[in-house]
C-alpha cells in the first residue's frame, strides 16, 4: 500500500508558492509557466492557503473582478485538510472524496512538504493496479495452462 511519501518521491519535492499580498495574475502566470494547477499560498514558512485555477474561475470570472486589481488572499482557499506523509494514498482519495477538494497539503508537524492533487492520487492508484494485473498474468503463465 503506497503512501503520500511515495507520492511526493515520485513527482519531486518542489513546492511552488506565492505570497497572499501578491495579484491573482501572479498566481496564474506561475502556474502556467509550472504547469501546475495551484500554489502554495505562504507567509514565511508558514502555509496560510492554497489558490487553484478553480478558485480563479469560481472567485474572480464568475464575480467580474479583474486577476491583476484581486490579491491572492482574496480569493484563496483557507479550509485546509493536511496529510501526514505515511498516510495511505486510499485515506487520501477518502478524504478528497468526502471533503469535495482537489488538493491536499502534506505536513510534517508546521512544516510543508508539498501538496498532492487527485491527478497524483489516481496516478498512483493506477500504477498499483498495473503492477498486481501484471504479476497476476505472469503468474497464470507459469501455472501452465488451465484445466477448467
Amino acid at each position: 500500500m503506497n503512501t503520500v511519501r511515495h507520492i511526493l518521491q515520485v513527482k519531486g519535492d518542489y513546492i511552488w508558492s506565492i505570497s497572499p499580498e501578491a495579484t491573482v495574475y501572479e498566481a496564474l502566470r506561475m502556474m502556467a509557466n509550472k504547469d501546475v494547477g495551484a500554489l502554495a499560498v505562504m507567509e514565511g514558512e508558514r502555509l496560510v492557503g492554497i489558490i487553484s485555477e478553480r478558485d480563479y474561475a469560481r472567485k474572480v470570472i464568475l464575480h467580474g473582478k479583474a486577476s491583476k486589481d484581486t490579491l491572492v488572499r482574496e480569493i484563496m482557499t483557507t479550509e485546509l485538510y493536511p496529510v501526514h506523509p505515511d498516510q495511505t494514498v486510499e485515506e487520501c482519495m477518502e478524504l478528497m472524496t468526502y471533503k469535495r477538494t482537489r488538493y491536499l497539503p502534506v505536513m510534517e508537524g508546521d512544516r510543508l512538504l508539498g501538496i498532492i492533487s487527485i491527478g497524483d492520487v489516481v496516478k498512483d492508484i493506477i500504477s498499483r493496479q498495473r503492477r498486481i494485473i501484471s504479476t497476476l498474468e505472469d503468474r497464470l503463465k507459469e501455472s501452465g495452462p488451465s484445466t477448467i
